[in-house]
């Protein structure tokens, strides 16, 4: 059975939220379930690996990182506390990872077997329901990330991204919540490209930054 002091997690995600307990403790029985943990750096899964279990994240990040033939790291996505992997990949004819999962951060995985989870979705229509909108909102997702980096400079990345969280936190001065490292992943390129760029817009009175922050100039929101 599952650990007492994970359950609250397990919980918490909206995917298994309406289940009852005798539909979990059936779903988490000793011969469904694995628990395991990864050291920070960790390869979780590599690239061409055959999905074979829904995973959640019970403590720490996960990362999911492509490398590229010169070297640059995209990042395609960051899980954390609460976050499932694997669900769009189980099902697919062809379901193996396309990228490197690793751990970001010392971190502990939920490892359920297809079988439980189609199972599940056999008896519990709600289930089956919450199951495909997930589906659907992640392909959703993937579609926009493929828009978002492909065929745009660096600049236009940066503006991009820029007015999405201005406008997300009300604010344009916005807060990051992650290092230049990892947004210059998200992009697809180099640290000191991003730097450069931020550091050419600067001079240009289109942005100002800090450490933990970027400011959208009012010069560049008055254009707009």
């Amino acid at each position: 059975m599952i650990i007492k002091e994970y359950s609250y997690i397990f919980k918490a995600n909206a995917l298994f939220s309406n289940l009852i307990d005798e539909e979990i403790r059936e779903l988490l029985n000793d011969n469904n379930h694995k628990i395991s943990k990864y050291r920070k750096g960790s390869i979780i899964y590599l690239q061409n690996e055959k999905c074979k279990t829904l995973d959640l994240v019970l403590y720490g990040s996960v990362i999911v990182q492509s490398i590229t033939e010169d070297g640059n790291s995209l990042t395609v996505s960051d899980f954390t506390k609460g976050d499932i992997i694997g669900l769009n990949l189980m099902f697919s004819q062809k379901s193996f990872y396309p990228m490197t999962i690793s751990a970001k951060s010392d971190c502990t995985m939920l490892h359920i077997k297809k079988e439980t989870i189609l199972d599940l979705a056999m008896k519990n229509k709600n289930f089956l329901a919450i199951l495909l909108q997930y589906l659907s909102d992640r392909s959703i997702f993937l579609t926009d990330k493929i828009k978002l980096i492909s065929g745009k400079s660096i600049r236009q990345l940066i503006l991009d991204f820029l007015a999405f969280e201005c406008q997300i936190q009300g604010s344009s001065r916005i807060k990051l919540n992650m290092t230049k490292k990892e947004l210059a992943e998200r992009f697809g390129i180099q640290r000191t490209s991003l730097s450069r760029e931020l550091q050419k817009m600067r001079k240009e009175g289109l942005v100002d930054y800090g450490r933990d922050w970027i400011m959208m100039c009012q010069a560049r929101q008055l254009d707009d």
